[in-house]
C-alpha cells in the first residue's frame, strides 16, 4: 500500500508515518521542506507534486497552521486559509489524476460541536457549535474553522475518490511536544489541577486507537463522511487531571481558576478553549462499524502513557 501524507511533518503525521512504515507500508510526505522536489509543495498551488499522488492508494492531510497561538487577526487569516487552501488544492489535483486513490482523509476537529455538558455528541445527533448566546468569540472562530475547513473538503469534486473528514478529539501520545506531555509536565511540576469549574467534558483517543482507526476507515471501503475518532468515555476535567496524577504518582495539583487560564494564556500566547471548552464527543460511527478501542478508558489509558513515556526518558 502506497500513502501520502500531505502536511506530515506534525506530531499526528510523525505518528501516522511512523505506524504505516512500522506496517510495512511505502509511506511519502509532501511538505514545504521536502528533500525531494517531487514532494514539495506550498499547500496553495499545483506543482511537480501532484505526480505523486498518482497512483497512491490514500491521501491523508493533516496541513494547517498550527491553532496553539493567540487568534490575532494575522492568525485567524493563516489558521483558515492554510487549511481550506491545502484542501482544495489537493481537491484539483485529485481531480485531474489519471489513477486517483481510493481513500482521501481529511483532517478536521472534534471542536466542531457545541460547548456540551449535558449529553455526548456522535455524528448523528451531534450539534454543530458556534450558535450559543454565551459562546466565547475565539470558540465561534474555531468552529468556523472547522466548518469551512470540510466544506472545502466535501466540495471537491472527486467522485472516483472516497473521502472521510477525521473529526479528531484530543490524541493522546508520549512523544514530546505533544499534548500529552504538556499535561504530563503541568502534573509533575505540581500545576496539575482541575482547570476552571472542571466540569467540563474532555475527549480524548490515544494514539495507538487512533492510528488503529484511521487503518479501519482505510479497510472500510463502506464508511465515508465525517467520523469522530474519539474515546467512547469523554469525562469532567477534574476526573480527567485527577486520573492523570494518579498514573504520575503525584497527589495533588494546584488547580487554576478561569481568570489564573486567561492571564496565563495570555503570557504564554494561546488560548483558553482546549481547557475550558466542554467537548463531549463519543464515536457512534466507528462503534457502529464494529471498532472496538484498546483503550477505551482514560485511568488505563493514562497509566500507559505515563509508563511509556518512564520508559523512554534517560
Amino acid at each position: 500500500m502506497r500513502i501520502v501524507l500531505a502536511g506530515g511533518s506534525g506530531q499526528i503525521g510523525q505518528l501516522l508515518a511512523r505506524h504505516f512504515r512500522a506496517n510495512g507500508y511505502k509511506t511519502t510526505t509532501l511538505s514545504r521542506s521536502g528533500a525531494d522536489p517531487a514532494f514539495r509543495w506550498d499547500g496553495e498551488t499545483l506543482g511537480d507534486w501532484t505526480e505523486g499522488l498518482d497512483g497512491a492508494d490514500t491521501v491523508i492531510n493533516l496541513a494547517g497552521r498550527s491553532v496553539n497561538c493567540r487568534y490575532t487577526a494575522e492568525n485567524r487569516g493563516a489558521i483558515i486559509e492554510s487549511r481550506v487552501k491545502s484542501t482544495q488544492v489537493l481537491g484539483e489535483a485529485i481531480a485531474g489524476l489519471k489513477n486517483p486513490p481510493r481513500v482521501w482523509m481529511n483532517a478536521s476537529t472534534a471542536t466542531i460541536y457545541r460547548h456540551v455538558f449535558d449529553r455526548p455528541m456522535d455524528e448523528a445527533a451531534g450539534e454543530i457549535g458556534g450558535g450559543e448566546p454565551d459562546a466565547p468569540e475565539t470558540w465561534r472562530f474555531s468552529i468556523e474553522v472547522a466548518t469551512a475547513w470540510e466544506k472545502a473538503f466535501f466540495d471537491a469534486p472527486t467522485p472516483a475518490t472516497r473521502k472521510v473528514a477525521l473529526r479528531s478529539a484530543m490524541t493522546m501520545s508520549p512523544d514530546h511536544g505533544g499534548v500529552f506531555d504538556v499535561l504530563l509536565g503541568l502534573v509533575r511540576r505540581g500545576l496539575g489541577g482541575t482547570n476552571g469549574s472542571g466540569r467540563q467534558y474532555v475527549s480524548w483517543i490515544h494514539e495507538r486507537d487512533f492510528v488503529r482507526a484511521v487503518d479501519f476507515l482505510i479497510a472500510r471501503e463502506d464508511l465515508e463522511g465525517a467520523v469522530n475518532l474519539a474515546s467512547p468515555n469523554p469525562l469532567p476535567n477534574a476526573e480527567f487531571m485527577r486520573s492523570l496524577r494518579d498514573a504520575a504518582r503525584v497527589p495533588v495539583g494546584l488547580p487554576a481558576t478561569e481568570w489564573m487560564l486567561e492571564l496565563g494564556a495570555i503570557f504564554l500566547r494561546t488560548e483558553t478553549e482546549l481547557i475550558l471548552k466542554s467537548r463531549r464527543v463519543v464515536p457512534g460511527r466507528l462503534f457502529d462499524a464494529g471498532f472496538r478501542f484498546e483503550f477505551p478508558d482514560w485511568p488505563e489509558a493514562a497509566r500507559d502513557l505515563v509508563n511509556r513515556r518512564r520508559s523512554a526518558t534517560p
